[in-house]
C-alpha cells in the first residue's frame, strides 16, 4: 500500500492537482488571556483562517507562557515560533534606531505618535525585513506611566523606590544606578510576584496592562505624568511568511493591519476607561505641577541625552524624529492638547 502513494503523487502533478496548502503559524505573546491584545489576535487568526479557506491557521500562546519578550524574539530566530507581538523595549534589540520615537518626555501626544508612525514605519519596516522580520501590524500599549506603592511626584520621591526594570538592559541599569535609582531588572513575566514579596514597590507601565495584569493593586499610585509611548508590532519571520501562498500574503497582511487600526483606537479608549476601573478599585492619581515636571524633563536632558543619543541610536534618527514633531506641533489643525 505504501508503494502506491507516492504513484498517487505523480499522478495528480501530472494532472496538475496538488495537495492542499495547509499552514500552522505558531504566535507567542506576553498579553494576557481575554486582553484588548489577545481579543485583537484571536480576531487576526479567525480572519485568516476565513480568508484562507482554513489553509493558515494562527495559534497563540499567550500570557507569557512561551516566555517573556526576549524569549519569543530568541524563539523567533531559531523558528520555535513564527510570529511574535513585541513593543520598542524588544524591537530596539533588532533595530536600535526604533527606541528614538519613545525617548522619555519627548512625545506628547497619540497625534504625534500617530505621525511618527505614519513618517517613519517604512523605513522601520524595511531595516526589520532585512533582519528577516515582516511586519504585519503596529499598535500600541498606551502611555507609560509610574505606578508605586508609595506615592510619586518628584525625581527624589522615586529614588526611594524599589523600581521593576524589564529586561536586563545595560545601559539603562547603569544610567538608572548612576543617577540615584534602584532599578531591579526582571522579566515582565515575574513582575507580579516581585510586587507580591515586596522585591519591587514600583513599576512603569500603560494603564491598560497595569489593569490587565491587575499589578496597580499592589502598587496603587499613579504618578500623573506621560513619561513615554510604548508602541509595538507583531511580526512574522520573512522565511515563514514566504512559505504562505503569495496570492494570499496580500489579503492577510491587509486584515492584520485593520485590526491592528482598530485596536490603536480602542487601547485609547480603554486606556481612560482602565484608569477610571482602577480608580474605583483604589488607585490613586498623584498631579505633577509644571515646574517638577520639568524637573523630570531637566533629568533627561542631563543624563539621558548623553547616555542613549550616539551610543543607543543614532544622532541622526533623533534629529528627525524631533523635526518630525515639530512639523507636526506647527500644524495647528492637528495640534492635540497633551492630557496629563
Amino acid at each position: 500500500m505504501r508503494s502506491v502513494i507516492p504513484w498517487v503523487s505523480i499522478y495528480l502533478f501530472l494532472l496538475g492537482v496538488t495537495p492542499a496548502f495547509s499552514q500552522v503559524i505558531k504566535l507567542g505573546t506576553v498579553a494576557p488571556e481575554g486582553s484588548p491584545w489577545h481579543e485583537a489576535m484571536l480576531e487576526v487568526a479567525q480572519k485568516w483562517e476565513e480568508l484562507s479557506d482554513g489553509r493558515v491557521t494562527l495559534r497563540i500562546y499567550a500570557g507569557g507562557v512561551a516566555g517573556d519578550e526576549k524569549d519569543l524574539l530568541r524563539k523567533l530566530r531559531i523558528g520555535q515560533l513564527h510570529a511574535t507581538a513585541l513593543t520598542t523595549i524588544t524591537l530596539l534589540d533588532i533595530i536600535p534606531d526604533i527606541e528614538a520615537m519613545t525617548f522619555p518626555l519627548l512625545v506628547r501626544t497619540d497625534g504625534e505618535v500617530d505621525y511618527l508612525i505614519e513618517k517613519l514605519a517604512p523605513e522601520f519596516e524595511a531595516r526589520l525585513a532585512k533582519k528577516g522580520f515582516k511586519v504585519l501590524t503596529w499598535s500600541t500599549t498606551g502611555w507609560v506611566h509610574f505606578f508605586t506603592r508609595e506615592p510619586v511626584i518628584t525625581p527624589a520621591d522615586m529614588k526611594k523606590q524599589k523600581l521593576f526594570l524589564w529586561g536586563t538592559d545595560p545601559t539603562y541599569l547603569k544610567l538608572l544606578k548612576s543617577t540615584g535609582f534602584n532599578p531591579v531588572p526582571l522579566a515582565v513575566t515575574d513582575l507580579l510576584p516581585a510586587l507580591q514579596t515586596g522585591m519591587v514597590n514600583s513599576f512603569a507601565a500603560p494603564p491598560a496592562a497595569a489593569l490587565s495584569f491587575q499589578w496597580f493593586a499592589l502598587a496603587p499610585n499613579m504618578t500623573d505624568l506621560r513619561w513615554q509611548p510604548l508602541p509595538g508590532t507583531t511580526v512574522i519571520s520573512m522565511k515563514q511568511w514566504k512559505k504562505i501562498p503569495a496570492e494570499l500574503r496580500p489579503l492577510l497582511e491587509k486584515a492584520a493591519r485593520e485590526v491592528g487600526t482598530r485596536l490603536q483606537k480602542r487601547i485609547r479608549e480603554l486606556e481612560h476607561d482602565a484608569v477610571k476601573a482602577m480608580k474605583n478599585h483604589g488607585l490613586t492619581i498623584h498631579a505633577v505641577p509644571p515646574e517638577v515636571e520639568e524637573k523630570w524633563r531637566a533629568l533627561v536632558r542631563e543624563k539621558g541625552y548623553p547616555a542613549f543619543v550616539g551610543p543607543r541610536f543614532s544622532k541622526e534618527i533623533f534629529d528627525t524624529v524631533r523635526s518630525l514633531l515639530d512639523e507636526y506641533r506647527r500644524s495647528g489643525d492637528r495640534q492635540e492638547i497633551p492630557k496629563g
